[in-house]
């Protein structure tokens, strides 16, 4: 399927690897030119390398910039300038029980899940607004619905992503611009791999075997499996997308049935 996207430009912040960076190749294979970001600069120029070789025919770029420092989202966005399509998707992630998370790392949680997302949208909206069109897209988590005992501060800061989505989706009234949210499931992304790889060497048993034990533990996915990155990437996508008008402050699922509510 066309999704009317060729000749656009889109910003995927943490991209380098994972659900960014499936992203950031789901919408170069539309023929947007995309700007990928991460926080060191020679892992940007590999991801970007790479995306070249796969879609030589589209402009691909990156900035390097760590969202825990206001000076380098600073930089970033100066060298940025407008795009048509922004994605919200750095975060941080980690599992810990909920005494032992101090106001620290709560403070640095916020700051990349949810400010980045803010000042990168401040940055990006008015000129969306300006010229008629944009989408921007947060890539959230079903742990921001049912956040789970062992990941409080994590799955706040992705409730909080879900509410500054709605929010902002509230400042598009009457135009074509819009603002949702994507609620990602359980993803074997690169980061989860590693670690599901380390507890297997550990304990001495195949990453597969352990990675099946790990999502077996889930009592409410309907999928049965981790989600592969491109499945989250290619809602993010849709919802980039023209086809997606008439979409609008809403948090879609791309969770493979774990929450089980209807809405």
């Amino acid at each position: 399927m066309d999704l009317g996207l060729h000749g656009k430009t889109a910003f995927v912040s943490g991209s380098t690897q994972g659900i960014g960076h499936a992203v950031a190749s789901a919408l170069a294979a539309e023929g947007v030119s995309v700007t990928l970001n991460g926080r060191d600069p020679e892992r940007v120029d590999e991801a970007v390398s790479r995306l070249r070789r796969a879609y030589p025919e589209v402009e691909v770029s990156g900035i390097a910039a760590d969202f825990a420092h206001v000076d380098q989202v600073d930089r970033l966005t100066a060298a940025l300038g407008d795009v048509d399509i922004l994605v919200n998707n750095v975060g941080l992630f980690g599992l810990a029980e909920f005494a032992a998370v101090d106001d620290e790392e709560w403070m640095l949680y916020f700051e990349v899940n949810v400010l980045s997302g803010v000042r990168l949208s401040r940055h990006a909206l008015p000129g969306m607004l300006e010229r008629g069109w944009g989408r921007i897209v947060f890539v959230s988590s079903e742990s921001g619905v049912n956040v789970p005992r062992d990941m409080v501060h994590y799955g706040t800061t992705k409730a909080a992503m879900m509410a500054l989505g709605n929010g902002l989706a509230k400042l598009t009234r009457g135009t074509a611009v819009t603002v949702n949210t994507v609620l990602g499931g359980p993803t074997y992304s690169e980061g989860v791999a590693a670690s599901v790889e380390a507890v297997a060497a550990q304990r001495s048993v195949p990453a597969e075997a352990m990675r099946d034990a790990i999502i077996g533990q889930n009592a409410t996915t309907l999928l049965g499996r981790f989600l592969a990155p491109a499945e989250v990437a290619d809602l993010v996508a849709y919802l980039a997308s023209p086809r997606a008008s008439a979409t609008n402050g809403a948090a879609l699922r791309a969770d493979g049935g774990v929450l089980t509510g209807i809405l």
